[in-house]
């Protein structure tokens, strides 16, 4: 962790240009770690902190984090929160695959061995003793594979990807027949699926709302998902399922360099006989295919659990997660998850609330969780 070996210099990043330079070459980034994310983190106020790691003046690694000062968890720096995937980006050639060799894993180990765990964790020691001076508990990174040696690692979160067959009809036939006869039972009962842009979050936001009430999770406010779409650009799409005029499910999918990840999705409980959410996946996959995208990411999940069986009915492949931790003043690894016991009461409570007052209430919450 600390970094003896590595003779460049890490530090704060100012050029944004090279940062986004440097990740447009390299295999395993992701959206979220350009620079144009940081007025997503900003939304809350919260401190963005990009580390580079510099050899001879030129950029050989990356690190964004984001610093939370949180009336739940305390003090701590995250890479990235919010979101499924973060952490470093170190090298220019990716040894670590996904389910099929066209996929490149988020801050996966990359280039020469030696070289980049040197890098990654003289990264890493900076990001700590940032940590250390604001007061943080921990640093945590969002990996897919693993990245650092010797960290305090949770495995407990998958990802889910599905390659894809080549063209609509081939995935359609790829499709198990229970899935298939569910898509069709929504297009039977009248309902109608659309994509679009950020003109489309207007009704995105009110199914995905009630959905997060529903949950018992405080929902993002739409200055949240306002600056997703600008973050992103072209990159984010939206896809809703109307019945009739009303919005009944929608999703949000945003490019990868290498594949087409879905976020956020989300359906009303009262149509849910009618498989509204069945028909938001076919038609998200169908975007998919139509956009030259070979890999769908449904996103993480925990394995066992009901959104994992989701996933895997559509034959969606499990990859596991590893989130790496620096912890500074504390033993234990931190657990801010909704299924920590220690939360029951509270989500259930919020399942309770009126509409309105959730969603006046969880923008006020929801920026202190990661």
């Amino acid at each position: 962790m600390v970094g003896e070996s590595f003779q460049g210099k890490v530090g704060l990043e100012a050029d944004a240009v090279a940062w986004d330079a440097f990740l447009s070459a390299h295999p395993s980034a992701t959206a979220y770690h350009f620079w144009s994310w940081r007025r997503v983190w900003d939304v809350f106020g919260h401190e963005s902190l990009y580390l580079s790691a510099r050899e001879g003046g030129a950029l050989v690694g990356v690190l964004p984090v984001v610093g939370f000062r949180s009336r739940l968890f305390g003090r701590f720096l995250c890479s990235l929160p919010f979101v499924n995937y973060g952490g470093m980006i170190v090298g220019q050639q990716s040894t670590v695959d996904g389910p099929r060799s066209t996929v490149h894993a988020p801050g996966s180990t990359v280039g020469s061995a030696a070289g980049d765990t040197a890098i990654a964790s003289a990264l890493l020691a900076h990001a700590a003793s940032l940590a250390r001076e604001r007061g943080a508990s921990h640093v945590e990174l969002r990996h897919v594979a693993a990245q650092l040696e010797d960290a305090p690692t949770r495995t407990h979160k998958v990802t889910m990807w599905l390659t894809l067959a080549d063209g609509e009809e081939a995935q359609w036939k790829a499709l198990d027949n229970k899935v298939r006869n569910q898509v069709r039972k929504a297009e039977k009962s009248a309902l109608t699926a659309a994509t679009g842009g950020a003109e489309l979050l207007a009704e995105f936001y009110p199914v995905f709302a009630e959905t997060m009430r529903d949950l018992g999770t405080p929902v993002y406010p739409r200055r949240f998902f306002a600056a997703v779409a600008e973050a992103s650009g072209a990159a984010m799409r939206v896809h809703v399922v109307r019945q009739g005029s009303r919005p009944v499910a929608a999703g949000l999918t945003i490019d990868h360099p290498d594949r087409r990840e879905v976020p956020w999705a989300a359906s009303l409980r009262d149509v849910r006989a009618l498989c509204p959410n069945m028909l938001l996946y076919w038609q998200m996959l169908r975007d998919t295919i139509a956009s030259g995208h070979r890999v769908f990411d449904f996103g993480r999940s925990t394995p066992g659990e009901g959104t994992y069986h989701f996933k895997k009915q559509w034959k969606a492949e499990a990859v596991p997660l590893h989130w790496e931790y620096a912890l500074i003043g504390r033993d234990a690894l931190p657990d801010q998850s909704p299924t920590n016991a220690k939360f029951h009461m509270a989500i259930e409570a919020w399942k309770r609330l009126p509409l309105p007052i959730a969603n006046r209430l969880g923008p006020l919450v929801i920026g202190n969780i990661p």
